[in-house]
């Protein structure tokens, strides 16, 4: 009677070790996370970019066309075996500025606000790279090396301007 119970716990103790902390890998914070009392602290039409980045240090981005905004992101990221990264809490804190150097405004966005970007499967064909598997081993063979110019078969070389043959 005492062996099936045994058996039930270990086998409930088994389907549990999955789910235990030990056999997961730990939560990296990427980035610079910024705390709500740090963010309270910059009052638009007040604090400059010098300000800001005293408070906060360098932006993890600018804008692409001008610094008039800065970027702050971060993430909370977990290693799964035999995968990509998986983000588990993506957060941004854009500055916007004026011409000046001002804060105009602060705001935080979340995963929840991004918006998902279709990437471009096409290829820009190359002329020239259509090559077999043959023709890319073997194709280059006595084309390089010391002598290849006055090997027959080897490139030419033409004289350049003024230059007599």
């Amino acid at each position: 009677m005492a062996l099936p119970l045994a058996l039930a716990l270990l086998a409930a103790l088994l389907a549990a070790l999955p789910g235990c902390s030990v056999f997961q890998a730990p939560v990296v914070q990427r980035g610079h996370r910024v705390p709500q009392d740090q963010l309270g602290e910059i009052v638009p039409g007040v604090q400059t970019k010098q300000d800001v980045q005293a408070l906060l240090g360098s932006p993890t981005q600018t804008s692409t066309f001008g610094d008039n905004v800065w970027y702050y992101i971060s993430s909370k990221t977990r290693q799964r075996p035999g995968r990509a990264l998986a983000v588990m809490d993506q957060e941004v804190v854009v500055i916007n500025f004026d011409a000046q150097g001002v804060v105009q405004e602060v705001k935080r966005v979340g995963e929840d606000q991004g918006k998902a970007v279709q990437m471009v499967s096409r290829e820009t064909p190359v002329p020239g790279n259509d090559r077999t598997l043959l023709q890319a081993l073997f194709g280059n063979i006595g084309s390089f090396g010391p002598g290849a110019a006055s090997m027959p078969g080897g490139p030419q070389q033409t004289p350049g301007p003024g230059t007599m043959r």
